[in-house]
């Protein structure tokens, strides 16, 4: 939906464009002191010690009861936790990192290629927020997006052709997120005393992973925008590669947000809203923003893992009792509404809550 007369050039304008006007931001990146949303968007943050997790530790046959119960408590309280020995080296996430740097660093015309808007109802490739109301608040920031796994529905007409190793270390980093992702879905289901595939049946045999590289740069005024506004991610578990120096995310627990220290080499993991209604409650699917650096720009790489989209979700039979009556609807094709609620303010889950 375009905007009314005097605001089209603002629709698939790249962010790292609007610096070179920094007097005149558009006002549909901006929340207003004391303006709708303004509260609730962006007060101050707090300090508090979001879990680790040692995936090694998790991974091995013989897993502690005790890294379970941490992992538990992790994703009841917090919805998310920092995993470390992960298994792939720090020379390699700093490959990755610098290929999402390389493309952001490119000439327009050559980012342009791989660009959203050369096909209709599309979300992959290059490009921003999709527009679908005049007053929609927008996101600071610039992303390409790509769907990597199944291997058939990719469509590399939007992966970007330059630098030269992106589709290699873009296929590198799917394979070991896709062996990673199966050990944590495992590893949740133990901690609630299911069958370790309990969760990973429920997901299907071609569920859908959509890598997407985050480019904030920085904004003359950090208080007054958001990299991206306050949401649930829709995936069953996100993970998230954070920039080595420029925090930025924070998450929202007991109504207080909460910065995401950088822990080298890490891996910021979240449940989604499929494994809160999956888990029937237990699990939450948490609240999350990224903040924005008046001086330096920050890069970060979030891969979402996602259900077979024509599988339904619903609440594990084996987690509903007296005590806990089912507290979701079955839902299909959860990813297709995601898009239009996330831009409206709104959690798509709350449409599933009985």
């Amino acid at each position: 939906m375009m905007a009314e007369s005097g605001e089209e050039e603002i629709v698939g304008k790249p962010v790292q464009e609007l610096l070179l006007n920094p007097e005149n931001l558009p006002k549909n990146y901006i929340y207003e002191e004391g303006g709708a949303g303004f509260r609730d968007a962006l007060v101050p943050s707090q300090d508090d010690d979001i879990p680790v997790i040692d995936l090694h530790r998790l991974s091995s046959s013989s897993i502690s009861q005790q890294e379970l119960a941490k992992l538990h408590h992790a994703l009841h309280s917090w919805g998310c936790f920092q995993a470390i020995n992960h298994g792939m080296k720090s020379s390699f996430l700093d490959k990755v990192r610098e290929v999402s740097k390389q493309f952001f660093q490119l000439p327009k015309e050559e980012k342009q290629k791989c660009a959203r808007e050369r096909e209709p109802n599309n979300i992959e490739g290059y490009g921003n927020d999709v527009i679908y109301s005049k007053n929609q608040r927008l996101d600071w920031t610039d992303r390409v997006y790509l769907k990597v796994l199944p291997e058939d529905e990719r469509k590399f007409n939007f992966w970007p052709q330059t630098p030269n190793d992106f589709r290699s270390i873009v296929l590198q980093y799917t394979e070991s997120m896709r062996l990673l992702s199966e050990v944590i879905i495992k590893a949740m289901a133990k901690s609630l005393n299911l069958e370790e595939d309990c969760f990973l049946n429920e997901c299907g045999e071609r569920a859908d992973m959509f890598l997407r590289f985050n480019y904030y740069p920085p904004c003359p005024m950090p208080d007054h925008v958001l990299g991206l506004k306050p949401h649930a991610d829709g995936s069953t578990i996100t993970f998230l590669l954070q920039d080595k120096e420029v925090e930025g995310l924070q998450v929202l627990k007991d109504d207080q947000w909460f910065k995401v220290p950088i822990i080298p080499d890490a891996l910021v993991i979240n449940v989604g809203d499929q494994i809160e209604i999956m888990s029937n409650g237990i699990f939450r699917s948490p609240i999350h923003r990224a903040v924005i650096n008046s001086e330096k720009e920050r890069l970060t790489v979030a891969m979402f893992c996602l259900t077979d989209s024509e599988k339904e979700i619903k609440p594990v039979e084996k987690l509903v009792n007296e005590s806990r009556p089912t507290l979701y609807r079955p839902v299909k094709n959860y990813s297709e509404i995601y898009f239009q609620y996330y831009q409206q303010g709104k959690r798509p889950i709350e449409a599933s809550k009985i």
